[in-house]
């Protein structure tokens, strides 16, 4: 791992994911066509309507920023095969539907222009390409003449493909700070794996590095990357390669689809995905969370109001999120809180799940802070250290705490604030 070229990223935290694609249309679930076994024939009929005419970029790279993010992720070709950019090398892109333009070009400008990073998603699965062949993930495997039809194709006219496109992203559409690969498939169902020998992983890593050699690869070429990039689960703690830890990404969804999903009800809150949030940048990982554009090119309203919600958060918060990193080891964690931790500012960072009544017990902490405040509002959080009598209030008294543990002194009521976090300076 090249420290230099993650150290933006581990900085960074919190990046907006981005699918969209014909999908939009159907309007339920980017794998619509692998899982309802669609045709070519079949699914033309959103590449012969695909024209987002409320598209605007401009207000998706505001949503991005106002939220905290400082990257962006956008699927340039998900499996379905559809581009979003104007390739020369097929026919299948948005410059040919009746929206007419290229749709990628002036996304990456707007991110670019608030101050964000710009990472390019790239499936290696092609349902749409002629000489992609048959695996367990393609929407025809169950069709007998189709699985007879691909053993006439030529895998490698694909893999060149794949390889031209990826030298026109990373050459035609500026600086890309990240390409995310997806993905490697294990053999099933009698059906061969398409993994690093058929992508031809580690030739097209060394034609990347080539053309750009800071940026940042996920690890779904079936060989070492960048980045470890668990989906749709928080990991238990710092992800570990071979006893190593190493710089990993939670990739999480609003809803339980990635693509736009209009009868999809199982959303997120915005407490929970605050929560989900911490919970990764206090085990040392960055949070990708995905937005599903509609049709038209707009954010679903659910998804637009979740994002202001974050952003509202983050607002007074972004300082417990961007720059730091699981807390040392030697802090204990009360119940039902995370930590997070500065290493520049030497801070540590107290986020409160479930607000405690009055007192917080904090053990091994006493003579370790030298101040602490609610983040929020900055206003100072007394606390009891090691063995002090608990004078600061009428009544209050010490109920045999265990030695060498500080006490915060909370108010009754909870900050209004989705996760109230406690600045805590240490010595």
């Amino acid at each position: 791992m090249n420290e230099d070229r993650t150290k933006w990223f581990t900085e960074a935290r919190f990046g907006m994911y981005i699918h969209w694609g014909l999908y939009a249309l159907g309007a339920r679930h980017e794998w619509m066509k692998g899982r309802e076994h669609l045709t070519n024939e079949q699914y033309d009929k959103y590449f012969r309507r695909f024209d987002p005419d409320l598209y605007d970029p401009e207000l998706w790279a505001q949503l991005a920023a106002d939220a905290g993010m400082k990257y962006m992720v956008v699927t340039a070709k998900h499996h379905e095969g559809f581009c979003l950019w104007d390739s020369k090398l097929t026919e299948y892109k948005a410059t040919n539907t009746p929206h007419g333009k290229d749709v990628l070009r002036p996304m990456l400008d707007a991110f670019r222009d608030k101050g964000i990073r710009t990472g390019l998603y790239y499936s290696l699965l092609d349902w749409h390409h002629d000489h992609y062949t048959v695996d367990v993930k393609h929407p025809l495997r169950y069709d007998p003449n189709f699985v007879a039809q691909s053993k006439e194709r030529d895998f490698s006219r694909y893999v060149d493909y794949l390889f031209g496109q990826t030298r026109e992203l990373l050459t035609e559409y500026g600086d890309i700070d990240v390409l995310f690969y997806d993905f490697s498939i294990a053999a099933e169902e009698g059906f061969a794996g398409k993994g690093k020998e058929a992508w031809q992983s580690e030739k097209l890593v060394k034609m990347i590095r080539e053309l750009r050699p800071d940026i940042m690869l996920n690890d779904r070429l079936e060989i070492p990357g960048d980045i470890t990039t668990p989906e749709q689960y928080q990991p238990r703690e710092w992800i570990q390669v071979n006893g190593k830890r190493v710089v990993w990404e939670a990739c999480q969804t609003f809803s339980g689809s990635w693509g736009y999903y209009r009868d999809e009800e199982s959303w997120k809150s915005v407490e929970m995905l605050v929560q989900m949030l911490v919970d990764t940048v206090s085990k040392g990982g960055n949070l990708l969370l995905n937005v599903g554009p509609t049709g038209r090119g707009e954010f679903d309203e659910r998804a637009v109001e979740r994002l202001k919600g974050i952003g509202e958060w983050m607002r007074r918060h972004r300082s417990a999120i961007q720059g730091c990193t699981a807390a040392p080891e030697a802090y204990e964690c009360p119940q039902d809180c995370r930590f997070t931790y500065h290493p520049g500012k030497n801070r540590l960072y107290l986020h409160l799940f479930a607000w405690p009544f009055k007192q917080l017990h904090l053990p091994g902490f006493a003579g370790k802070i030298a101040y602490a405040q609610l983040l929020n509002d900055a206003s100072e959080v007394r606390f009891v250290d090691g063995e002090q009598s608990m004078t600061m209030e009428a009544g209050a008294f010490d109920e045999g705490r265990p030695a060498g543990t500080l006490t915060l002194q909370l108010p009754v009521k909870k900050p209004n604030v989705t996760v109230p976090v406690i600045e805590l300076f240490l010595k």
